[in-house]
């Protein structure tokens, strides 16, 4: 059977380098093994949830070179989540719960001063209908909890219960259910947590295998549970290595700056930005990938290491700069063309490994059409036999070496000496691009009039 992956994310904000990180191990997953990707949206929060988010993540996605076999949305979905609530009540699985935050935020106190596992008692069980009903005439409304099978009949009396898996990631995994409290599926007002509707739709589109952040791997062993509860085998989990900050911090959906929609507009190519995000946290050298194929071919999800990997914006700059310096003009003529760059595959080459991201070509176009000649005191005599010594006609490829050898011979000077100036007066700048190969787009009138 050929593998099903799913990426669930929640459209409530734009997706980071982080939740990119998930989408990219499920996508080449799903490509190395020949199976396939759908891109599911949890959107069943129905305050929080935006169709722009839904838009703007799947754009992302293809911005990382991302595209889906299956797109599907949650909220679509409402008869395939409720039918598993049903099996689950019918089943005496599902039982409402009463209490209220403040009431189980005590009782978690009370077991730490004992020394206990704060988990949760069950207390609920033991409600009389009457009771049950009282309480929903004073105006509560139930929360409704999953019974863990950690028991063998008296849920009060519960046994050492081990759901295990052999993670993608991290090897042999054991979770002990009686370690747990019963996770609420069922909030106070009605709608699901993410756990229920997520296990169904696993069920339901045959997801084979769940890749995703280990902050989710105590969950797995009550998600193994849903699963058999509902007749069915659960998919094979692998848990990820998480990303945080270059300070340690874990990412979130409020750090508008690794979003990858703010990544793309500041200029970042989208393989330098997966290479990184895919290949971090894992035992192999962190390159950058010209192409998902390459991408793809390179990334083992064996090679993923268990300690979080730090995201630091510097590596990403080092990794976008090397993939620019390879490209080749057909890739990107038409992004210099819409920033109005000229010159074409000339210019490019000539500039190319002096920027580190493609737009940057702008400032070294600018140079050419005008800049502010830099000529300091000690150098207007040298600047003045350059220009009486530049070669006539428009300059090409043999214009520079002419001129310097001219200008070496008359004036003595050699190395830093000889090129800093002229640098200075027609570029207005200290560094940048050989200048022989940016005089031919500067021309001889304007090298003339900067040399003034």
């Amino acid at each position: 059977m050929k593998p099903v992956v799913r990426f669930a994310p929640s459209p409530t904000g734009n997706i980071h380098i982080g939740n990119a990180r998930t989408a990219l191990m499920n996508w080449v997953y799903a490509r190395k093994s020949g199976g396939s990707f759908i891109l599911r949206f949890d959107d069943t929060d129905r305050e929080r949830s935006k169709a722009e988010y839904a838009d703007q993540i799947e754009k992302d996605l293809h911005w990382l070179g991302i595209e889906p076999d299956r797109v599907d949305r949650q909220s679509a979905r409402i008869d395939i989540h409720q039918a598993a609530t049903d099996r689950l009540k019918e089943a005496g699985l599902l039982y409402p719960c009463y209490e209220t935050p403040e009431e189980l935020e005590k009782q978690r106190k009370r077991l730490a001063m004992r020394g206990k596992p704060p988990v949760y008692d069950r207390s609920a069980l033991k409600l009389t209908d009457a009771e049950r009903a009282q309480l929903e005439a004073e105006g509560r409304r139930p929360h409704w909890r999953f019974l863990l099978p950690n028991h063998d009949g008296d849920p009060f009396t519960t046994k050492r219960t081990v759901r295990e898996w052999d993670d993608l990631v991290r090897g042999h995994q054991a979770i002990d259910l009686a370690s747990m409290s019963d996770p609420v599926l069922i909030r106070e007002d009605g709608s699901w947590l993410y756990t229920l509707p997520s296990v169904a739709d696993d069920i339901d589109m045959g997801v084979t295998h769940i890749i995703r952040g280990d902050d989710h791997v105590t969950n797995t062993g009550a998600q193994i549970a849903i699963f058999e509860a509902l007749g069915a085998t659960a998919p094979q989990f692998g848990h990820h290595n998480l990303l945080t900050s270059a300070s340690g911090e874990g990412l979130s959906k409020r750090l508008g700056s690794l979003s990858i929609r703010s990544l793309a507009a500041d200029g970042y190519e989208p393989m330098a930005v997966a290479s990184l995000a895919l290949l971090i946290g894992t035992s192999g050298a962190v390159e950058p990938m010209p192409d998902m194929p390459s991408l793809i071919e390179r990334f083992d999800i064996s090679s993923v290491t268990k300690s979080a990997a730090k995201f630091d914006i510097s590596e990403l700059d080092g990794l976008n700069a090397r993939l620019v310096h390879d490209l080749e003009y057909s890739q990107i003529a038409s992004r210099l063309e819409a920033a109005g760059i000229g010159g074409g595959e000339a210019f490019w080459n000539a500039v190319r490994g002096n920027v580190s991201r493609v737009e940057e070509a702008g400032f070294w176009w600018e140079k050419v059409e005008r800049a502010e000649p830099v000529i300091s005191g000690e150098d207007r005599d040298f600047i003045a036999v350059a220009r009486e010594l530049l070669p006539d006609g428009d300059p090409d490829a043999s214009t520079w070496g002419e001129w310097t050898s001219a200008l070496k011979q008359a004036t003595g000077r050699k190395g830093r000496g000889l090129f800093m100036p002229l640098r200075k007066a027609l570029t207005g700048e200290e560094h940048g691009p050989e200048l022989g190969a940016l005089l031919p787009f500067i021309g001889r009138e304007r090298m003339l009039a900067r040399l003034s």
